[in-house]
């Protein structure tokens, strides 16, 4: 049993979307294909990812490096202690060879979108969903059938006004959503607290709604939004700081009483403990959104649960950046907090399988093996490019 070949592709996600901090006219994505020698139906057994969204193509970094140092490695060397199949963590460890300490989000991207289509392969090997895999790796328990699901929207956009928004948000609605989110910090303060007030009218509720600011705030900004928001009592507030100000963040904690989202912009283990730590964040009511494929990949994930853990945090307090299949399958596999969804945003690599559910809130798992691309048609064709 061994890898063939590893290939990547750069595709553009061509979206006129902007929030508070940039827009997405440039983005681009790393898809990744990691192909073996297991046939099955006459056809070798291929592994899928992409590297979420908000994060540039990271192409050179993996053909560089990454690739060939997997391909190097003698085959058995990658494959579980029965070589029944591949060992995600061992694939993991050869791809940080020689890599210095630090500097995570120069490889942590590439580095996680590769060890997750791995993952992928490693369920497909197994005939089973992903999510099912991941529970019997890391949290043993009774699978569910669904899982919490919100959805992001509230995009700035020409055009778009409150009546829009409310629009947007009826429709969201409809579609079985209970939960929303939607961006801040893009326009004059005054007219954000009137989109909120907007949205809250047609959810009925300030707890069906959440708000977030992509980072874009800095310190006198982000305590006046913060006082202006505290009466809401809103689902979350959203990265009101940049990443790293951990100052910023604990004085908004002082201020600012309804829970805080965060961690989507961190890359590492120790990047979520000094969030946690520095910022103090609080394991009663706050919520962690690292973005797993942009992380290093669902192995270190798992550390990094195990850290959060070992400081009081439950995995409930755990809704992962990405509305995909991927963080589907992670939501699903370890019993997190619920996954985010944004439709009709990111062309093909927005939402889930075709044939997906929502009702009260919840989305309905897909028993397909692996993640389960191959019931996202359009995206899955856009995979099967690289291979051909």
């Amino acid at each position: 049993m061994k890898i063939t070949s590893i290939r990547e592709i750069s595709v553009p996600l061509k979206s006129n979307l902007r929030n508070a901090a940039f827009d997405f006219s440039e983005m681009t994505t790393s898809v990744v294909a990691v192909i073996s020698d297991v046939i099955r139906d006459g056809r070798p057994l291929v592994g899928y990812a992409f590297n979420s969204t908000g994060r540039y193509a990271c192409g050179a970094q993996m053909r560089n490096r990454l690739i060939p140092r997997i391909l190097a490695a003698k085959p058995e060397s990658l494959l579980n202690d029965a070589g029944s199949n591949f060992d995600p963590t061992k694939v993991l460890a050869c791809m940080m060879q020689r890599e210095k300490p630090g500097g995570h989000s120069e490889r942590s991207v590439p580095i996680g979108t590769i060890e997750v289509a791995f993952w992928d392969l490693v369920a497909k090997i197994e005939q089973q969903p992903l999510y099912s895999v991941l529970a019997q790796h890391f949290h043993p328990r009774e699978l569910p059938s669904h899982v919490p699901c919100y959805v992001g929207g509230g995009w700035y956009a020409p055009g778009k006004g409150i009546e829009q928004l409310q629009d947007e948000i009826k429709k969201r609605m409809n579609e079985g959503y209970q939960v929303m989110k939607i961006k801040v910090g893009g326009a004059p303060i005054k007219d954000d607290l009137a989109r909120i007030d907007a949205a809250i009218q047609i959810l009925g509720s300030a707890q069906s709604l959440a708000v977030d600011a992509n980072a874009a705030w800095q310190r006198p900004v982000a305590l006046e939004y913060a006082k202006a928001l505290k009466p809401y009592g809103l689902r979350w507030l959203e990265e009101p700081t940049d990443p790293l100000d951990y100052e910023l963040l604990s004085d908004l904690v002082d201020i600012y009483d309804a829970p805080i989202a965060t961690g989507e912009n961190l890359f590492s283990t120790p990047d979520i403990k000094n969030l946690i730590q520095f910022g103090r964040l609080r394991a009663s009511s706050d919520i962690i959104q690292i973005d797993v494929p942009q992380s290093y990949g669902i192995t270190q994930f798992a550390k990094t649960l195990q850290m959060m853990q070992e400081l009081g945090w439950g995995r409930t307090a755990v809704f992962p950046h990405g509305g995909n299949l991927m963080t589907l399958a992670i939501v699903a596999g370890f019993g997190l907090g619920g996954c985010e969804a944004y439709p009709d945003v990111f062309g093909q690599f927005a939402g889930f399988h075709d044939d997906a559910k929502i009702s009260d809130g919840m989305i309905h798992l897909s028993d397909r093996p692996g993640i389960g691309f191959e019931g996202q048609n359009d995206l899955y064709r856009l995979m099967q490019t690289i291979i051909q």
